[in-house]
C-alpha cells in the first residue's frame, strides 16, 4: 500500500461540524436528551459486520471531539487496515449523550470512506501483478472529494487530479472545440509554466500519432480496445505515461492492466462504491 496522506485536520473539522449541524437541526438530539441522563457515561465499541478495508478513523474521532471532548476515541486498527467481519475497529467511551449524538455523523464518514477503500483494493489486488496503477477520478461526492480521494489510497489507489487547477486534461470537447490534437497540445504548452504536466485524451490510434509527433506528459486511451491498447504501448515506447480509461469494470480491469498501460482511471471507486457495513453498539456492563 503506498503511504498516507494526512487528511488537511482544517478541511476534517469543517466538513464534521457541517455535518454535525445538519444532524442537530435547531434543538439537538431530543431522544438522548429526552431518554438519558445527563451525567450518563457509556463505553461503546465500532464494529465490521462485513470484511472490508477500514478509511476514516480521524474523521469518525472529530465528530466526537466536536459533540464533547470528554469522550475518548482509541483506534484498535489503522486507516488502510483489512478487517474480517466482527472485528473490533475502535472503542469510543464518555458522557452517553454526546455518544449518541455524534454516533450516525462518525458512521457515516467512516462507513462511506471504508466503502471506497474496499473497492479500491479489490481493483488494485486484480492488477497487483502488472505495472499498472489504479486511480480515482473528479466523479466524487460534492464537498467530499478530499476525504474520497483519501480513502482510495487507504485502499491502495493513487490520486489522479483533485480539480481543474492541478493539471492540463485535454478531453475530446477540448479537443474538437480547438482544432484537434495538434493545436490542442501546442496551445496548452504556450499557456502553463514548466511544473505543470499536460495529459490528453485519444480514442484511436491515429490521433496517438500525432501526440507522439507534438509531446505531451499523459495520454489517454478512452475507451480503446485492448488491441489497440497494447498496439499504443507499443508505439509509445516508454516515452510518455499511458492511461486507460473508459469500459473499467471488475470484470474488465486485470486484462486491461496486462496491455501494459501505466495507469487505470476508475470512476466507479467514487460514484458507485456502497458503504461498508459498521455498526456502534454500547458495551453493558
Amino acid at each position: 500500500m503506498h503511504d498516507l496522506p494526512e487528511l488537511n485536520p482544517l478541511i476534517v473539522e469543517a466538513a464534521v461540524r457541517a455535518a454535525l449541524a445538519e444532524d442537530f437541526g435547531r434543538a439537538g438530539d431530543v431522544t438522548s436528551q429526552a431518554t438519558i441522563p445527563a451525567q450518563a457515561q457509556a463505553r461503546a465499541a465500532f464494529g465490521a459486520r462485513k470484511a472490508g478495508v477500514i478509511a476514516g478513523l480521524d474523521v469518525a474521532r472529530a465528530a466526537f471531539r466536536l459533540v464533547d471532548p470528554a469522550v475518548t476515541f482509541e483506534a484498535h486498527v489503522q486507516d488502510g487496515a483489512t478487517v474480517a467481519p466482527g472485528a473490533k475497529i475502535a472503542h469510543v467511551a464518555g458522557p452517553a449523550r454526546a455518544i449518541l449524538a455524534a454516533e450516525r455523523v462518525a458512521l457515516n464518514f467512516l462507513g462511506r470512506m471504508s466503502g471506497i477503500a474496499t473497492l479500491t483494493r479489490r481493483y488494485a489486488d486484480l492488477a497487483a501483478h502488472t505495472q499498472a496503477k489504479i486511480c480515482c477520478t473528479r466523479k466524487t461526492t460534492p464537498g467530499l472529494r478530499a476525504f474520497e480521494k483519501y480513502a482510495v489510497r487507504c485502499g491502495g489507489g493513487m490520486n489522479h487530479r483533485f480539480g481543474l487547477d492541478d493539471a492540463v486534461l485535454i478531453k475530446d470537447n477540448h479537443v474538437a472545440v480547438a482544432g484537434g490534437v495538434v493545436s490542442a497540445l501546442r496551445a496548452a504548452k504556450r499557456h502553463v509554466g514548466h511544473l505543470v504536466k499536460i495529459e490528453i485524451e485519444v480514442d484511436r490510434l491515429a490521433q496517438l500519432d500525432e501526440v507522439l509527433g507534438e509531446g505531451a506528459d499523459v495520454v489517454m486511451l478512452d475507451n480503446m480496445s485492448l488491441a489497440d491498447m497494447r498496439e499504443a504501448v507499443r508505439r509509445v515506447a516508454g516515452r510518455m505515461r499511458i492511461e486507460a480509461s473508459g469500459g473499467v469494470n471488475l470484470d474488465t480491469v486485470k486484462a486491461i492492466a496486462e496491455t501494459g498501460v501505466d495507469l487505470i482511471s476508475v470512476g466507479a471507486l467514487t460514484h458507485s462504491a456502497s458503504v461498508l457495513d459498521l455498526g456502534l453498539d454500547v458495551e453493558i456492563g
